[in-house]
């Protein structure tokens, strides 16, 4: 049996959780929140989990095989230290933090104590970002567009770019990732960002509402990845578009449209992501074969720098040259 432990108690950590009471001869241990009422209430919901308030707590008190880290962007760091120093295999959900500060720790750490790693970039495990990887072979890609277009989260720490570090970081991170996974690694950043309408629509918002990223990519294409999170609840678009030689290729929630030579063909995921990626790592916890991983902890750095990076050039009103690797 494979115990497994939740730190957090938001809404994807219940989503997580519920993925993971199905899978066979996987126990869900116990659940660590910010208060013991909070995690008691999440462990109610779950037959046999127990709650903590304190991570060491929860390590001690438990022999727990691999643990979720479903925390927000500030609060990355010292839990993961305590992981791999206790030699636990951990999934994060990203990002991995609000800057390159917490990550660059974590990633020394487990250069000297290596353990079995996961992000939640879930857009790698879509039936349909396979099919679309298949589709350029062989194609000179030329320009890539991308979106994340929506409204604010209504959980405060969000809106604080101290803590969330901003939508791109926190939410459009997606988006570069799959930019990565698909057209390979960027070479340089350029960026601007802007603030319409939050600041004077809600208390306590510093991030920006708008943003732009030119990013330039090591294999010679070009890509722009524009967010925004001032649109009213329920509107939204998100996606990203390829356009290359032999055609249009688009993803975006729903599927994956090909057009080619004026013929349209479509697909659609037949399987949740979440699902796949959580199969993925539960098998390298019992195997040792993390080969089904499609994002561990350092390539979930190479997205988090470029992120970073797009935030210094905004900054700075200046391009940012990505040069270094881990």
């Amino acid at each position: 049996m494979t115990n497994v432990g939740i730190i957090g108690t938001g809404w994807f950590s219940e989503v997580h959780a519920k993925i993971l009471m199905k899978m066979e001869e996987v126990n869900m241990a116990a659940v660590c929140g910010t208060s013991l009422p909070k995690a008691m209430g999440f462990a109610g919901k779950f037959a046999g989990m127990r709650g903590y308030e304190d991570v060491e707590e929860m390590l001690d008190g438990e022999r727990l095989d691999a643990v979720y880290l479903c925390v927000p962007p500030f609060a990355h760091g010292e839990i993961e230290l305590q992981l791999i120093k206790r030699g636990i295999p951990f999934f994060v959900e990203k990002p991995v933090g609000t800057s390159m500060e917490a990550p660059e720790i974590i990633l020394s750490a487990l250069k000297e104590k290596p353990v079995i790693t996961s992000v939640g970039y879930h857009f790698r495990y879509r039936e349909t970002a396979a099919r679309l990887k298949a589709e350029l072979e062989g194609a000179v890609l030329g320009m890539i567009t991308g979106q994340w277009m929506g409204s604010m989260p209504p959980v405060p720490w969000w809106r604080n770019l101290a803590q969330s570090g901003g939508q791109l970081v926190e939410q459009t991170t997606h988006i570069i990732d799959f930019l990565r996974y698909t057209a390979g690694e960027v070479e340089e950043v350029s960026a601007v960002f802007g603030s319409r309408a939050l600041e004077s629509m809600h208390k306590g918002v510093t991030i920006p509402d708008v943003g732009t990223v030119t990013l330039k990519m090591k294999s010679g294409p070009l890509a722009v990845i524009s967010n925004t999170c001032m649109l009213p609840e329920g509107d939204s678009k998100i996606g990203i578009d390829f356009f290359h030689s032999k055609g249009i290729l688009q993803l975006d929630q729903e599927g994956l449209t090909k057009s080619e030579n004026g013929i349209v063909t479509e697909w659609k995921d037949q399987t949740s992501p979440y699902i796949s990626e959580a199969r993925a790592f539960i098998h390298a916890i019992r195997t040792g074969d993390a080969s089904g991983i499609k994002s561990d902890y350092f390539d979930a750095c190479r997205t988090q720098k470029i992120a970073a990076a797009a935030v210094e050039s905004a900054r700075t009103v200046s391009s940012v040259s990505i040069t270094e690797d881990f």
